[in-house]
């Protein structure tokens, strides 16, 4: 992360992603907490599963239902 610019548009996106990342990848909820349109929180939505579900493989874990 050194010498890349922390633009508000990247702390924003980082922020969405992290929520979905410790809420669990709900678009409604991103929606609502966020005010995102559909196609946008279902956007970060998926990108958290992916995540979610590429960490539990690297550790030999199932990931849970829903995920």
């Amino acid at each position: 992360m050194r010498g890349q610019d922390a633009t508000l548009e990247r702390l924003r996106v980082d922020r969405q992603l992290e929520e979905a990342l410790t809420h669990g990848p709900d678009p409604l909820h991103l929606a609502e907490v966020f005010g995102l349109d559909e196609k946008t929180a279902m956007r970060y939505a998926d990108s958290a599963r992916a995540l979610l579900e590429q960490a539990a493989e690297a550790d030999g874990r199932v990931p849970p239902s829903g995920v």
